[in-house]
């Protein structure tokens, strides 16, 4: 009933944004200080981790891309491990608590610590193993162009890239993001639209928040196990406003690839749920309405399948002949039989899971879902025992919000570490070995020049001290280039060996021209020192001006890159700085500035050196 319901809303939703366009937004009845539309400059995000070394810098290096470094913030729920480190070393504002609170109680405590609701206008909560799309602020933000939103949910995606390979890792990861795209689409689509909202959850992984509504919700109430769908109720029982959902505002998580960690995740989110409910009243409006036939549907739906697999082996063991005249069995068979048959079975469950599972691969374009398809609806027989088990849980458990997480996996290593093989054009510097010098006079014909990467790893960089003799006939320039690269916080490729990369010769050049290449190491060397020191944020111009690189040369990007000086476990409030109008585009108080689209990938500049490549 609740996938008619809400499927047919969310089809009315989508034929609606097809044939009208986006309407302006409506005026609010309060005066506002600040412009109605939410930009991701003013979103804080609050991320509430307890030992989470393994996802952290991944999760920071991707946040940090989309939003300042500034408006990140991380609370660490009492951790034993590096994750407090790991963070202060990706440049954001980090404290954490004296002990495991709990993640509510952690988010509760961030919030208040930095002061979100009074210095932003949303607040993103993010968990610790989830990375944003870079589309998901454009397509989030604008639900609250609705002045009556004051959630935004994030769109669920399954991080296949860090599972574990094998039988299991694949069946669990397979079964959990094939529910996101049916539970997404057929029905937190249509209860999410603006006519009929009414919402059950706006998940914790990856949710916005206006943030002048978080001090009016009681994020961390005693006893409960979980604050997602606590916080969301909150929203509809104090009637604070709406709850927006976009497909396109897609945040991509890890599920686990165990079974204790997969039951331990069920049994949490399901006692989660009852608790949440048992804490709550019904009353005469749609949500309550539309929570009570969820809650129906729900029971009976997961008692009918728990008792699946035993009806269907009772049903194939009545084709052996006698097997009715069994005393309890053959009766309880003949009653079964009276309401299930084989082929109700067949037509009305499995031929249905199978094309559900055939749509969601049409829709996301994966044909892997179909490997695991005979095998999704025991997954779901699963689930429903673990729904009914833990349903009178919610009146005899009471928790203490601490939390374990499951079983985290770290990316692979970037593919970019494999040396470069052999076959590969040789250059000159690397034609004779580094403990022998080039004799200057005959220099090693090139008809090409090789990568930079291919003349000198960045894993295993030539010493400074071997390839400057035979570089430098001259005297006078060594010890400067030397010094140079021998400096404190030089950086992983050094001075050295920038110069060597610059002076590989070409066709044309004679061993006379090495003298004005080594004339340029000098150069090279003060230009690194100089930006080292911050003073010279244009050295990519200044190389390109000089001739030491080509207008295609790139900058690779710092591994943190927002190295900022943060004092740990202390608060200080800072503004980033924002993009001016343009003259093309004046403002009015009732107008916005002409904000940027999106932040530039290296905003603010990173301080320390940045590695060049041809």
């Amino acid at each position: 009933m609740n996938f008619t319901v809400w499927g047919m809303a969310g089809l009315a939703r989508a034929v609606e944004n097809r044939l009208r366009p986006a309407a302006p937004p409506r005026p609010s009845p309060v005066p506002r200080s600040r412009p109605a539309r939410v930009h991701r400059s003013r979103v804080a995000v609050l991320m509430a981790a307890h030992n989470e070394e393994v996802v952290i810098a991944d999760s920071l290096a991707a946040i940090t891309r989309l939003v300042p470094a500034e408006n990140v913030h991380v609370v660490s729920d009492g951790s034993t491990d590096r994750t407090v480190e790991l963070a202060l070393a990706c440049g954001v504002n980090v404290t954490e608590t004296p002990t495991n609170v709990g993640k509510a109680g952690a988010l509760q405590a961030g919030v208040h610590h930095f002061s979100l609701a009074t210095r932003f206008d949303a607040v993103l909560l993010l968990d610790a193993d989830t990375r944003l799309d870079p589309g998901y602020f454009d397509a989030a933000l604008p639900e609250f162009d609705d002045p009556t939103v004051v959630a935004v949910a994030g769109c669920a995606a399954t991080d296949w890239t860090t599972a574990r390979r094998g039988f299991l890792p694949y069946l669990f990861t397979a079964h959990r993001a094939r529910i996101y795209a049916l539970l997404q689409r057929l029905l937190k689509f249509g209860q999410t639209w603006h006519r009929t909202n009414a919402a059950l959850i706006v998940p914790g992984f990856a949710s916005l928040y206006r943030a002048q509504t978080l001090p009016l919700i009681d994020i961390n109430p005693p006893g409960l196990v979980i604050e997602d769908f606590n916080m969301t109720f909150e929203v509809y029982r104090k009637r604070l406003g709406k709850v927006g959902f976009s497909l396109r505002a897609i945040a991509v998580t890890q599920d686990p690839d165990a079974l204790r960690d997969y039951l331990h995740q069920t049994r949490r989110w399901a006692l989660g749920f009852w608790q949440t409910v048992s804490r709550y009243r019904p009353r005469a409006d749609l949500f309550s309405a539309m929570l009570g036939l969820y809650v129906v549907e729900l029971v009976l739906a997961s008692l009918f399948m728990a008792l699946l697999p035993l009806m269907t082996v009772l049903l194939l063991l009545a084709l052996i002949p006698g097997f009715l005249s069994v005393p309890i069995a053959g009766d309880l068979t003949l009653a079964i039989g009276h309401y299930v048959n084989l082929p109700t079975i067949a037509f009305g469950i499995l031929l249905p899971d199978l094309l559900l599972t055939v749509a969601v691969t049409l829709i996301e374009r994966r044909a892997r879902y179909l490997l695991m398809a005979p095998l999704y609806l025991p997954l779901r027989c699963l689930d429903a025992c673990v729904a009914l088990w833990t349903l009178p849980q919610a009146w005899r458990v009471r928790s203490s919000g601490r939390w374990t997480s499951p079983t985290r996996r770290g990316a692979e290593p970037a593919p970019a570490s494999v040396p470069v093989p052999v076959s590969a054009p040789v250059p000159v510097s690397a034609a004779v070995p580094v403990s022998a010098p080039v004799p200057v006079s005959a220099p090693a014909p090139m008809s090409a020049p090789a990568p930079v990467s291919a003349a000198l790893p960045v894993a295993a960089p030539a010493p400074v001290s071997a390839p400057l003799p035979a570089l430098s006939p001259s005297p006078a320039a060594t010890p400067a280039a030397t010094a140079a690269a021998n400096s404190p916080g030089s950086p992983s490729i050094t001075t050295a060996a920038r110069a060597e990369d610059h002076a590989v010769p070409t066709t044309d050049s004679t061993p006379g021209d090495n003298i004005d290449t080594v004339d340029t190491v000098g150069a090279i060397a003060a230009a690194e020192t100089s930006r080292s020191n911050g003073l010279s944020p244009t050295a990519a111009d200044t190389a390109v001006s000089n001739g030491l690189a080509s207008a295609d040369t790139q900058l690779l990007p710092s591994p943190f890159p927002r190295n900022r000086n943060t004092q740990h476990s202390t608060f200080r409030p800072t503004t980033p700085s924002l993009p001016q109008p343009t003259s093309a585009s004046p403002t009015t108080p009732d107008s916005e500035p002409a904000w940027p689209t999106e932040w530039p990938p290296d905003w603010p500049p990173d301080p320390l050196p940045h590695e060049k490549v041809s």
